[in-house]
Formats: C-alpha cells, sequence, structure tokens
C-alpha cells in the first residue's frame, strides 16, 4: 500500500539581518553548517517531521510527526543582494497546522536562532519571514481558539517595561492585493487584541519601495512585494519570541479576514538603542 501523501501548510522561511560578532574561541567545524545545525536542534525538541524521510527497509518504520520538515539553510552569502547585512537563512515545509494551533513561527524561529549562536553571537535589527497563510483554514478554527496565538499571549505577561521595543512591521501580499484591501480591518483587530505583546501605534499604506528586499526570487512566493502595509507600535520586548508571536498573530488575523496568499512580514526594531 501506498503511504497518504504528507499533508503540509506550505514554504515558511526566515531571515535574520544585523550583525554577528565571531566567537573568541571560533567557527564552529567547517561540517556543521546552518542546515545541520537547524536539523540537529528541530530533532532534539521534537519538531522536526520526517515521516518523509526512509527508503529500502526503512520504510516500515514508525516515524515522527512534527511541526515542520527540513528544506534548506544557510549562513550569508554575500552573493545574495539583500539590501541589508544578511546573517543567516533557514526554510522548511511547514506541517499541516492543526486547527487549535497557530502556524509554528515561534519554535521555528527559537531553531533558527539557536543554530545562528553557534556560530557567533547575533546582534539581530530585523527579522524577514515568509508566512504560508493559505494553508491555514480560518473556518476550521473551535470556538475556544478563533485566534489560536492568544492562548499563550500571557507567556509575556508582566515583563521590565524597561524591554519595550519600538518596531515596524512590514505586511506585504505580494501581487495579490489582499492586504490593502483589509488593511483597516487587520491593523483593528490587532490594536483590540487583549494581550501584552504588542501596542498598536499607527499603520499606513505602502509599496514595493518600503520593503526589505527578500533574499530569494520573487517566483518563490508571490513576488515581488507590491501590496503591503507597514504597523508601528512596541513590542514587550526585542526578542525573537515576541517577533514569532507577533507573526503568528498577524497570519491567524489575516486568514480570519479572508487571506488566501503567503505573507511576507518584515520586522525592524526602529532605532538601535537598548
Amino acid at each position: 500500500m501506498v503511504p497518504a501523501a504528507r499533508r503540509t501548510a506550505g514554504t515558511m522561511f526566515a531571515a535574520l539581518h544585523g550583525e554577528l560578532a565571531a566567537h573568541a574561541w571560533g567557527a564552529p567545524d567547517h561540517e556543521y553548517d546552518a542546515y545541520s545545525l537547524f536539523h540537529q536542534r528541530s530533532l532534539a525538541m521534537g519538531w522536526l517531521d520526517d515521516r518523509s524521510a526512509g527508503g529500502g527497509a526503512e520504510d516500515r518504520m514508525r516515524r515522527a510527526p512534527g511541526l515542520w520538515a527540513m528544506n534548506d539553510a544557510d549562513w550569508n552569502d554575500h552573493s545574495i543582494a539583500s539590501g541589508a547585512d544578511l546573517i543567516s537563512w533557514f526554510q522548511v515545509e511547514a506541517s499541516a497546522v492543526a486547527d487549535d494551533r497557530p502556524l509554528p513561527v515561534r519554535p521555528f524561529l527559537q531553531c533558527a536562532e539557536s543554530a545562528t549562536a553557534q556560530l557567533g553571537t547575533p546582534r539581530v535589527t530585523a527579522v524577514q519571514l515568509l508566512l504560508p497563510v493559505q494553508g491555514l483554514d480560518a473556518a476550521a478554527r473551535p470556538a475556544y481558539a478563533p485566534l489560536p496565538s492568544m492562548l499563550t499571549a500571557d507567556w509575556f505577561a508582566g515583563r521590565d517595561p524597561r524591554s519595550r521595543a519600538p518596531v515596524e512591521v512590514n505586511i506585504n501580499s505580494g501581487r495579490d492585493p489582499s492586504v490593502p484591501g483589509v488593511a483597516e480591518q487587520l491593523a483593528n483587530r490587532l490594536r483590540h487584541l487583549d494581550q501584552p505583546v504588542f501596542a498598536y501605534g499607527s499603520h499606513d499604506l505602502v509599496g514595493e519601495d518600503a520593503v526589505l528586499a527578500p533574499p530569494f526570487d520573487d517566483s518563490f512566493w508571490n513576488g515581488p512585494p507590491l501590496h503591503g502595509m507597514v504597523l508601528r507600535g512596541e513590542l514587550t520586548e526585542w526578542s525573537c519570541d515576541a517577533i514569532g508571536w507577533l507573526a503568528e498573530a498577524i497570519a491567524d488575523t489575516a486568514a480570519s479576514l479572508g487571506i488566501r496568499t503567503p505573507l511576507l512580514v518584515t520586522v525592524t526594531r526602529s532605532h538601535a538603542a537598548d
């Protein structure tokens, strides 16, 4: 019997921008590249879906489901015209998302940050994400989790107010004009969410010139990034964890408003003050 094809939500991509200070003891051995380190971290945390792996006698093994399957990853490649200092990037195929769960952006960024930290100490100034919002079924959400990201928002309660960080959040739907079409509703819903992670300030519609150029070709998603908006506000802290939660909330909200296209989301710290 041929096994059923593994259902997926779509491609999820993360790029970390900023500066990387090399460790005093030097770089890791050359065989430990971004791909292998991300793979090992995903495996250790139980987040790697390797049901498509195997071959021969291994086809009969019971393999672990997980949040994503590996696609690709790398450190900075100076041949990529990224428009800013690209530290590292990671690409996975997100598994089908349970009806009461968000896209797994927080664990994805945790693995990306952990793998990058093996090479040096990152000072991240921007995080760019490609989110497969088309893989979310808002109509299937249960009553207790219409926006599943909200189930974990209180993790960020009680943080040091001195850690708050001003940010700009660019949300772009590429050639699809869906983001400008729901921009007011999206901003309004995010502004009124009862959560301590992101404090809304303002928003505007923006075009391609306002977007940090992604390190992949337009054909990879739905580019070029022609139709977008920018949110301004404050994160409770400048961290990949908080950025990941905000991205999950944006994806949940966008799906609930009928968006069915990948979204390019770029979160940039508004200034370098710590």
